[in-house]
């Protein structure tokens, strides 16, 4: 009975023991809530703040007919592209990385993204490089003089090979032609209706407002001889080719 007793004795002393070590716990628990909420309080969360978009934006330009303006034939394209593009078209991925010394790989920057290519590959001849870098700046300039926020704009496609061509032949894609521009490197298409923003503030714009702004700097250099332009609205892009 005395073994009994004392075994029951050291038992509750265990037990007193841990109760002791739960409440300190506890108690530092409790300690450290209390420093760290001031901490995130004044601005020192890791968790990036989520800005509530609520005040639309405008950009004031004149809208006009894309069908319309952007209406350069394809064979007018190709006349070109066949000219100051590549000397022939890529039979396959493998022979497009054979040509690679007459190309500039393009790659997502500040004023755009290119998108996950299925059917072609971030590759065009130097003028068409620097006319889509020339597009990108015009359009980040329009967007910083008219006090918007900064947007990126996607490129779709690029240089494709005549593999490329037959796939998106076989997928049902009616404005992909065996004679494309899209193979001489001097062709890109920009979607109208996809954008980024990069700007982090309350304000923002739609689409339709965007697609003006992008319209905008392609009427621009169309204009100025630099660039041919068709509007495909079923690829909702900007079939885009450089001129010289």
């Amino acid at each position: 009975m005395a073994l009994s007793g004392l075994y029951r004795i050291k038992n509750k002393d265990r037990s007193a023991k841990r109760v002791k070590t739960c409440l300190r716990l506890l108690m530092h628990l409790s300690l450290y809530s209390l420093f760290f909420i001031p901490l995130v309080s004044c601005g020192h969360q890791t968790q990036e703040t989520v800005i509530a978009e609520d005040s639309l934006v405008w950009y004031p330009g004149r809208t006009f007919s894309y069908k319309l303006k952007f209406n350069d034939l394809q064979s007018k394209q190709h006349e070109v592209a066949s000219r100051i593009g590549l000397s022939r078209p890529p039979k396959d991925r493998d022979d497009a990385a054979s040509m690679r010394k007459q190309l500039v790989e393009i790659k997502t920057n500040e004023n755009y993204i290119v998108d996950s290519l299925t059917h072609s590959v971030p590759y065009l001849i130097p003028s068409a490089a620097r006319e889509l870098e020339a597009i990108g700046a015009e359009w980040a300039d329009i967007l910083s003089r008219n006090g918007l926020p900064h947007y990126q704009f996607y490129v779709t496609s690029v240089l494709r090979t005549q593999e490329d061509i037959k796939f998106l032949q076989k997928s049902g894609n009616i404005n992909s032609v065996t004679q494309s521009c899209h193979c001489y490197g001097t062709t890109f298409d920009l979607a109208y209706m996809r954008y980024n923003k990069v700007t982090r503030s309350r304000m923002y714009m739609h689409e339709d407002n965007l697609k003006l702004v992008l319209g905008q700097v392609l009427l621009n250099h169309q204009r100025a001889g630099k660039i041919f332009v068709k509007y495909e609205a079923k690829q909702s892009c900007f079939h885009i080719t450089v001129r010289e």
